[in-house]
């Protein structure tokens, strides 16, 4: 079962553990933080999202989200 919604890598990482999902899938994460898996494996903070530009049907808000930078 895959679970999504609302997950960190903290909770994810339970609910694996403790058999309540085979897998977790992230959506929003990833619009801001293209370096997602990068940043919950050595616990980096998370870009917020602007979803001022979020599904308006252009790349702003999509593509122009740095890597972690720290």
């Amino acid at each position: 079962m895959i679970q999504n919604g609302s997950f960190d890598a903290e909770t994810a990482a339970r609910f694996v553990a403790e058999g309540k999902a085979d897998a977790i899938s992230f959506g929003r994460p990833y619009i801001a933080n293209p370096d997602l898996v990068t940043r919950f494996r050595h616990g980096l903070p998370l870009a917020e999202a602007n979803f001022d530009y979020a599904y308006v049907g252009e790349e702003k808000g999509y593509t122009d989200y740095p890597a972690f930078a720290g």
